[in-house]
């Protein structure tokens, strides 16, 4: 996978992807993470990157000559590149959108700043416009380091463990279970006797009602979505009866 980044501040990203998992695939060449300064693109000696707004209003606009000659520039060895613009107005980021572009090749990701990017840009160049979720940050680096690090642990290899990722919360559409280490006792609580039994059908049996009882307290709406067998749904209406008075 191949990670083109477009940013007015690439040494935010330094320390995020120098770091654990990102580092070892980057360096294990199974991901690809390119930096580009907007700035770098711009045509006066001023290196100017955004401009006031036409029609007046308060915070400044990132201006479209250097960004489209920054996205030209990748996209020229780039080509197939999806072009994803960080903002406010995206798609949710969720587990299945990750899943989704953790299916492409190369992504090209434009990072908002200020009040956002001139709208020619968008027009012209953006195949998809993602978001956090329902809040404002002051930049979209942030989101842009969250969306490579949850499409980059999806490539295979990435992850130590092939099962990791499949077992994550919203994998399947639950939240995860509860998980546990040694020892077996600490400070008076004790690791589930199931755990410690050694019987595989009996332990995914536990985790699987775990992870449904966690949604189900939890995250409830996410149950209409999730994927569920008929067992899971005797378990649940089995929770909601033990509920009532």
């Amino acid at each position: 996978m191949k990670f083109d980044i477009l940013t007015l501040f690439p040494a935010m990203f330094d320390g995020p992807f120098a770091e654990s998992i990102i580092k070892r695939a980057v360096a294990d060449g199974l991901i690809e993470i390119r930096l580009h300064n907007i700035r770098d693109c711009a045509f006066d000696r001023h290196k100017t990157a955004d401009d006031y707004p036409y029609g007046g209003g308060a915070g400044m606009v990132m201006k479209p000559e250097p960004l489209a000659a920054c996205i030209e520039k990748v996209k020229a060895d780039r080509p197939a590149a999806r072009v994803i613009l960080t903002t406010p107005q995206g798609r949710p980021f969720n587990q299945a959108l990750a899943a989704e572009l953790a299916r492409e090749e190369e992504l090209l990701i434009v990072c908002g700043r200020y009040e956002g990017v001139d709208e020619r840009v968008r027009e012209l160049f953006v195949a998809d416009e993602i978001s956090l979720g329902d809040f404002v940050l002051t930049g979209g680096e942030m989101a842009a380091m969250v969306l490579v690090d949850a499409v980059s642990r999806l490539i295979p290899g990435v992850l130590g463990c092939g099962d990791s990722a499949a077992g994550d919360s919203f994998s399947d559409g639950l939240l995860e279970y509860p998980q546990y280490t040694r020892p077996a006792e600490f400070r008076g609580l004790g690791v589930p006797e199931v755990l410690l039994s050694g019987n595989h059908q009996e332990i995914a049996r536990w985790r699987r009602r775990m992870a449904l009882q966690r949604t189900w307290l939890k995250r409830p709406d996410l149950l209409a979505t999730a994927r569920l067998t008929e067992e899971d749904r005797k378990y649940l209406r089995e929770l909601a009866e033990a509920e009532r008075p």
